[in-house]
């Protein structure tokens, strides 16, 4: 395909994702229908398709959306040229799949549509209007360059499962199949991929399960945890299961993993045996069986606002009533799981988000509600950071 032929089929996914499928589900669906499409081909049309996604409400404005408007795929695509100060013309010129040459009223616009620069601070920032005032308040003089941050792809990071390797081997293993990778300071076993991310997936350092990706906030996180031989540890809201497994490369514990959609663990007995990990799963019937834990890990559902640069459509799918709905459910988890903890024992609470109504609110009134706890550790994790946007409270129970 042709650069300008990969722009036309962006455009033809983004109207499909404006018009509310699934980001994920209209790239697959497209590529089941041309299989003559090459990797580089849907690569290249992923990254199209999510640059867009990241930075929509200012490539609409620079595409020549009416102003508030979403936009079409068609202004999505002319508004990423611009900002790449690239020629919408040169593109759009509807030979050999191209996009539709531009119209004489869009070619009469061009001159006078906004750069980058020109426009307001939340369309500039891609922030959508109403998460505004509780960013603000979360991220306080953080609010511009983190929500800028977000604008950009997230860095691609493994992690060293240090039961089987340690950093420098896993290192040489990734490097000498042409994957190049460099430790970074969140955490320990962090490697951040700087060369051909494509290629882990079929390694042999990943089929072995020398490294899982990880983001590099998720394991800083789980390096808090306060793990020892022995213990019995539970990982509440598992879901793939990655943080189990980041544990159990620190710690033999006896571990037990449970999610209120068990689907959501179907490839976990796979990665634990390629990691050399023993997990138990639990039914929510079995949890209160199995307890009491010495640590239990609640990865609760979230806004997700700390991925967005992941997941970049959830951030303009996002209303405040859907916040009001993931706050009452945190708080429902938090009271269906604190009586599973021995006393003396830890309550991990995480969320990848960066509002604090759903992360230091949330235990204020956690602790103001049950004093037989307290918080032994708390921290808060940006995009400036490095990895995605994350939060975890330590609490204990007296």
């Amino acid at each position: 395909m042709t650069p300008a032929a990969r722009i036309a089929t962006a455009i033809e996914i983004l109207d499909a994702i404006l018009a509310g499928a699934h980001a994920e589900q209209a790239l697959t669906s497209w590529a089941r229908r041309n299989r003559f499409a090459g990797s580089g081909d849907r690569a290249a049309i992923r990254d199209h398709v999510y640059d867009a996604l990241r930075c929509r409400r200012s490539f609409a404005a620079m595409g020549g959306a009416e102003a508030g408007a979403a936009g079409t795929g068609r202004q999505l695509m002319i508004g990423a040229l611009r900002a790449a100060d690239e020629d919408p013309a040169a593109a759009f010129t509807g030979q050999n799949y191209a996009p539709a040459a531009l119209s004489e009223a869009e070619r009469a616009a061009l001159p006078d549509l906004p750069s980058h620069d020109d426009l307001p601070e939340l369309v500039a920032l891609d922030c959508p209007d109403w998460l505004e005032a509780p960013l603000r308040a979360a991220l306080g003089g953080d609010f511009a360059e983190v929500m800028s941050a977000m604008r950009s792809r997230a860095p691609v990071f493994l992690r060293v499962n240090l039961a089987l390797t340690d950093l420098a081997a896993a290192q040489a293993a990734l490097e000498a199949e042409g994957i190049l990778t460099e430790p970074h300071p969140l955490a320990s076993t962090a490697l951040e991929v700087v060369g051909n991310p494509q290629r882990i997936r079929n390694s042999a350092a990943y089929r072995d399960g020398l490294v899982e990706l990880q983001d590099a906030a998720s394991q800083a996180v789980v390096e808090m945890l306060p793990l020892a031989a022995g213990q019995r540890v539970l990982d509440y809201c598992a879901g793939g299961g990655g943080k189990t497994l980041a544990m159990a490369g620190r710690c033999k514990a006896r571990y037990y993993v449970h999610d209120v959609a068990p689907q959501r663990m179907r490839d976990l007995p796979a990665r634990a045996e390629r990691a050399g990990v023993k997990t138990t799963i639990l039914r929510t019937t079995e949890v209160a069986q199995a307890a009491p834990f010495d640590l239990i890990l609640i990865d609760v559902p979230c806004s997700g606002s700390g991925t967005w640069r992941r997941a970049p459509e959830a951030k303009w799918t996002f209303t405040p009533r859907r916040l009001e709905e993931l706050v009452r459910t945190q708080r429902e988890i938090l009271d269906t799981v604190k009586d599973h903890v021995t006393v003396g024992g830890h309550l991990a609470y995480t969320t990848c988000s960066l509002l604090e109504e759903e992360n230091g609110a949330q235990i204020r009134a956690f602790l103001a509600h049950d004093t037989g706890w307290e918080c032994v550790n708390e921290r808060r994790l940006t995009p400036l950071d490095g990895g995605d946007g994350f939060y975890m409270a330590l609490l204990k129970r007296r």
